[in-house]
């Protein structure tokens, strides 16, 4: 889909600095290949150790009055499957507890996974995992996940030949294991986001309304679903199993259709009930255009479209290189936004250097604009909305 737009030197690429006293990010766009301009005479920080900073962020935004019909690609990666494209993890998280009394997120960011578990070579090389666990009713459940779901997943009789059955078995056997645990709250309940990287291979599993968004050269790709009552697919699934929906709340009581622990909404261990412990998979093959993932839980999504954290994310990482900086910059933005949840957001970046810089000709000619292009816009506009 292409669009064809008059460019003045009015609408120009405005190149990061620090213009201001909150540090102005910059406005990207891009449009097709044969215009664009990589700007790659500077070198990132050399540290990989990050620390938690705050540092706030006020966009200065160069839009014109479009009208852009512009949607989120979601699917698997159409990049070059024979490229030698090695993954290189950083990645930083942020965790607020915003304007709720309690703080019941968990969340997990391991970068070495080889490391982590003392594996052999079995196990391929590079490998990550990271996971956000959105609780409720308490933090029992999403503690309770988050220390235990990696063991289930790695421990899994199928794990060595089929990863993807691996996972799917661990979400069940966690939130049956939960279930035992006599001395938890086993009524307290949580959704659960996760991704297991080896090599160029990322298979996300999702069960709840958190949300996996990879950044490929700026456009959003979704990565998961969110499980809400009224989605669709989930409402059939529901009605289905003999729950039903009041006012977007499965049962009158809960506002996720999957989630782990909750037991007291669930029936015997073996039996299918309307609310779901089955995770969702999505898997992908990075590519060299995969510059980062941002894991959110429900709090950062309420207020903020995938496309504009995206966007938003980008221009930070051009701005410093810090994923952790970067996910703080993305709750300090929800927050700004007025999210009523709590906050957890996890930046994952799959190379040591910064995304590039993208410049546009400052010809007054007629371009077409590439659908990436179209994003990258969409993104900006959503921003400052």
């Amino acid at each position: 889909m292409a669009a064809s737009m008059d460019f003045s030197p009015l609408f120009v690429i405005l190149e990061g600095g620090q213009n201001n006293k909150d540090n102005v990010s910059t406005v990207e766009a891009q449009t097709s290949e044969n215009n664009l301009k990589q700007i790659t005479n500077w070198k990132p920080p050399q540290h990989l150790s990050v620390t938690c900073h705050s540092m706030s962020s006020k966009r200065l935004l160069a839009t014109a009055e479009l009208d852009l019909d512009v949607s989120i690609v979601a699917g698997k990666s159409l990049g070059d499957e024979n490229s030698d494209f090695l993954p290189v993890f950083r990645s930083g998280s942020c965790a607020e507890r915003g304007p709720k009394q309690y703080m019941e997120d968990e969340h997990i960011c391991i970068d070495n996974l080889i490391e982590h578990l003392g594996a052999t070579a079995d196990f391929p090389s590079p490998g990550a995992f990271y996971g956000v666990f959105d609780g409720h009713g308490g933090t029992d459940a999403a503690s309770f996940i988050r220390d235990n779901i990696l063991r289930f997943i790695v421990e899994d009789s199928q794990f060595s030949n089929c990863v993807e059955k691996a996972i799917k078995s661990a979400f069940v056997k966690a939130d049956y294991a939960f279930s035992d645990a006599s001395s938890l709250d086993i009524s307290s309940g949580t959704t659960a986001l996760t991704a297991l990287i080896f090599g160029r291979t990322m298979i996300i599993a999702n069960a709840g309304d958190c949300r996996a968004v990879l950044g490929r050269r700026g456009r959003a790709i979704e990565m998961s679903k969110d499980h809400k009552p009224n989605c669709t697919s989930e409402r059939i699934r529901i009605e289905k199993l003999g729950g039903v929906i009041y006012d977007g709340y499965l049962n009158g009581q809960l506002s996720v259709a999957r989630a782990l622990g909750d037991w007291h909404m669930k029936g015997p261990k073996g039996s299918t009930y309307p609310l779901s412990a089955e995770p969702e998979l999505q898997e992908t093959h990075l590519t060299d255009d995969d510059e980062f993932l941002i894991m959110g839980c429900d709090g950062l999504w309420d207020v903020m479209s995938s496309q504009c954290a995206v966007t938003m994310a980008r221009k930070e990482l051009m701005l410093h290189n810090d994923p952790e900086r970067c996910s703080r910059e993305l709750v300090r933005e929800a927050l700004k936004r007025n999210t009523c949840d709590n906050l957890t957001v996890i930046v994952v970046c799959f190379s040591s250097d910064p995304p590039p810089r993208i410049e546009i000709p400052q010809t007054r000619v007629m371009r077409s604009i590439s659908a990436e292009g179209l994003n990258l816009l969409k993104g900006v506009l959503d921003c400052n909305s």
